[in-house]
C-alpha cells in the first residue's frame, strides 16, 4: 500500500501564497500528497489569488483559511514555508517533518492599478508553480513514482 506525503504549506494569513501553493501541490501531486496550507494568522481567501489560479485551470475558490494549530495533530513529511514572516513567527509543530522554506513577495501588499495588481499576482503565482515543480521533481522527495 503507497502512503501518502503529508505537506503543510505554511505563511502568515493563509490568504494567498500559500493557496496557491497548496493548489499546485494538489495537482502535481496527484494522489501522492495529502496536502493542507495554514497561517499562523487567518486571513480571508484573496479573490485575486483565486482568479489567478483559475486562469490555470485550477479552481481554490473552496480552500478555507485555516490557522495552522488546527493541524498540530497531523505527523507531516514536510512543512514548506512560503515566506519569512511565517518561518521566523511560526509556532513549534512536533513531528520528524523536513522544514523547507522559500520567501515569495506577498501580491497582496503590492499596490498600483487593478491590471499591475492582478500582474503581480500572476508573477507570485509562476514564482510558486516554478517552486513547486522543483519540489515535485527533487529525487530527494519520496514519492513512489
Amino acid at each position: 500500500m503507497k502512503r501518502t506525503i503529508k505537506i503543510l504549506v505554511l505563511c502568515t494569513g493563509n490568504s494567498c501564497r500559500s493557496q496557491m501553493a497548496e493548489g499546485y501541490l494538489r495537482k502535481f501531486g496527484q494522489d501522492k500528497f495529502e496536502v493542507y496550507s495554514a497561517g499562523i494568522e487567518t486571513h480571508d481567501l484573496n479573490p485575486l489569488a483565486v482568479k489567478v489560479m483559475a486562469e490555470e485551470g485550477l479552481d481554490i475558490s473552496m480552500h478555507t483559511s485555516n490557522h495552522v494549530d488546527e493541524y498540530k495533530n497531523i505527523d507531516f513529511d514536510y512543512i514548506i514555508t512560503v515566506c519569512d514572516h511565517a518561518k521566523e513567527n511560526c509556532p513549534y509543530i512536533p513531528g520528524k517533518a523536513s522544514r523547507v522554506h522559500h520567501n515569495f513577495p506577498d501580491p497582496a501588499k503590492f499596490s498600483g492599478s487593478e491590471e499591475e495588481i492582478l500582474d503581480e499576482f500572476r508573477k507570485v503565482r509562476n514564482m510558486i508553480k516554478q517552486y513547486v515543480t522543483e519540489f515535485t521533481q527533487n529525487p530527494l522527495i519520496k514519492i513512489d513514482r
